[in-house]
């Protein structure tokens, strides 16, 4: 029977619904994007709340199913149901149970928090506390569910168990008390949820993993989802949820290996002017192990992505109509994660100003860092990727909130990806070596193609991934090995990244035919980032009005 909307239902109210919906559900989300409302709350972990949430999200994809929608609420109403069906495939693979997360699991969050959650009223002082002491409660929480993971027969790998448990070894618990530094008057309350709460829960986690979880985690050699019950079910739901398109692993290998090929061609032909000689093997040793192509210290490497981004700046204006307002920052990542995470990543600013966009850069190790990769990765991260995307979305009046801050990773990776390139025609580059970091970092998204689906559908091993990229790009082989535990411990994600990078090529290309001498790319641009991230069957459909539009 169909399900009739209740008066005075729209898009718009079932929009802000969800969103009020989410942000309930993950008040640690909220805080981060300057929502503070729910400063004093943690996720609720519990099965009972994971099925409520279910229930939620199916009850309200049926409401949004059936709702009449006109033209202007068209793109709103698709992206609101791709979420809700989004959010409803992760749920249902219950990664939650079994996943250990050495990147972002709560030996990381907690620290970030501690940061990230600013405090300059007594009223956030207070709600401060009050999340430090339910903190224990989350982190029992996270025991009971990989005990029943466990006990499904489902259970994180060897290696991520490992990396999380020194981790823990290594944990730096005043990291908690820093708050209180600025505001003594909240000094005993933090000290003693971190003394007698939070610290003792960390040692049962310690426990757990140690005793229970890694005598039965899964080996090396059966690190992808395949060796999950359901899990390769839960893979197909991933590729959707990430590219937003139903493409089978199969082809999405094959596309790869044909990128792959693809991009060893263009290194070959630039290592030829660069090196004299069109060996890639060749090239990928001298772009290994020559001293001068890497950094020597972290202020070389934080002030290299500084002077990156500020000339990326400067340049933009020509290439777009809209620039964002909110400025971008380089940060180092902190000492707590950067170990065991990537070379880089972007956190976008709160709603309310108080914090902006902000580059972070891993300077760990920084002799491992190599310079040519430095340009191509600031621009990625920052401008004109993807703080001028995200930072511009959010910064749009008549947006639903949904719609500022979530949307596919395709379009997201996509567009930064799409920049890489993209700061080579605006002339970013400072020389052909920075072009070779740009290829390698290319050559880096395709083979994720390959070894995502190599791990997850064809049993590929950990080192046989890692010997993949090793062989394919010239990342630094420690940066190698924390991607491929990341595509072990993220499932899907990172076939975002050249999926979208292809479709907006192509999507440009059939624009250029089309319009020939009319084709502006400021107008492109700006139109590709008129309406937040949306999935790319929506965006085909924008783009092809618009050239429509102006023929």
């Amino acid at each position: 029977m169909a399900l009739t909307p209740m008066p005075n239902t729209t898009v718009d109210t079932l929009a802000a619904e969800y969103w009020e919906g989410r942000m309930q559900a993950d008040p640690i989300e909220a805080t981060l994007l300057g929502d503070r409302r729910y400063d004093d709350r943690m996720p609720d972990q519990s099965p009972e709340a994971h099925e409520r949430d279910i229930r939620r999200l199916e009850d309200l994809l049926r409401r949004v199913t059936a709702v009449p929608v006109s033209d202007r609420e068209r793109v709103t109403w698709g992206a609101l149901r791709g979420e809700i069906e989004s959010d409803l495939a992760l749920r249902n693979c219950r990664l939650h149970e079994w996943t250990v997360d050495p990147r972002d699991g709560p030996q990381v969050l907690f620290l970030n928090l501690a940061h990230l959650q600013t405090v300059t009223t007594a009223e956030q002082g207070r709600a401060l506390v009050a999340r430090w002491q339910k903190m224990p409660a989350d982190l029992d929480a996270r025991i009971a569910n990989l005990r029943r993971g466990l006990a499904a027969g489902k259970v994180a790998t060897r290696g991520a168990v490992e990396r999380m448990l020194r981790q823990l070894d290594e944990l730096d618990l005043s990291v908690l008390l820093e708050p209180a530094r600025k505001h003594p008057a909240w000094t005993a309350g933090l000290a003693d949820a971190v003394d007698k709460g939070i610290k003792p829960a960390f040692a049962r986690l310690r426990a757990v993993l140690a005793t229970e979880v890694l005598p039965r985690a899964r080996p090396d050699d059966k690190v992808g989802l395949l060796n999950v019950a359901d899990g390769l079910a839960c893979y197909d739901r991933l590729i959707k949820v990430h590219t937003s398109l139903a493409l089978p692993a199969e082809q999405i290998h094959r596309i790869g290996l044909e990128e792959v090929a693809r991009v060893r061609a263009e290194m070959a032909s630039l290592g030829r002017k660069l090196f004299g000689t069109d060996d890639l093997a060749a090239i990928q040793t001298r772009l290994r192990t020559d001293p001068a192509l890497y950094f020597e210290t972290r202020e070389q490497v934080e002030g290299k992505a500084v002077e990156a981004l500020r000339r990326a700046e400067a340049a933009v204006p020509r290439w777009f109509g809209r620039i964002p307002k909110t400025p971008c920052v380089v940060k180092r990542v902190e000492a707590y994660e950067e170990k065991d995470t990537t070379i880089a990543y972007y956190r976008q600013p709160t709603v309310d100003g108080s914090r902006p966009g902000s580059y972070y850069i891993n300077t760990y190790e920084p002799k491992t860092r190599p310079r040519y990769e430095a340009e191509v990765l600031a621009f990625h991260e920052s401008v004109p990727g993807h703080h001028t995307q995200i930072a511009i979305t959010m910064e749009m009046a008549g947006l639903p909130e949904f719609r500022k801050h979530l949307g596919p990773t395709a379009f997201v990776e996509g567009w930064a990806l799409y920049t890489e390139r993209l700061a080579d025609e605006i002339g970013l580059y400072s020389g052909d070596l920075d072009r070779m970091g740009m290829l390698s970092f290319d050559a880096w998204r395709a083979s994720r193609l390959v070894v995502d689906t190599g791990l997850h559908v064809k049993a590929w091993t950990r080192q046989q991934a890692i010997q993949y990229m090793l062989d394919n790009t010239a990342l630094a082989p420690n940066n190698i090995a924390n991607e491929v535990d990341r595509y072990i411990g993220w499932p899907g994600q990172a076939l975002a990244y050249k999926i979208g990078q292809r479709e907006i090529i192509t999507l440009r290309r059939e624009a250029e035919t089309k319009l020939g001498p009319k084709f502006d790319v400021r107008s492109f641009h700006d139109l590709l980032l008129a309406n937040g991230a949306i999935s790319l069957p929506v965006l085909r459909e924008q783009v092809e009005r618009w050239a429509a539009s102006r023929q």
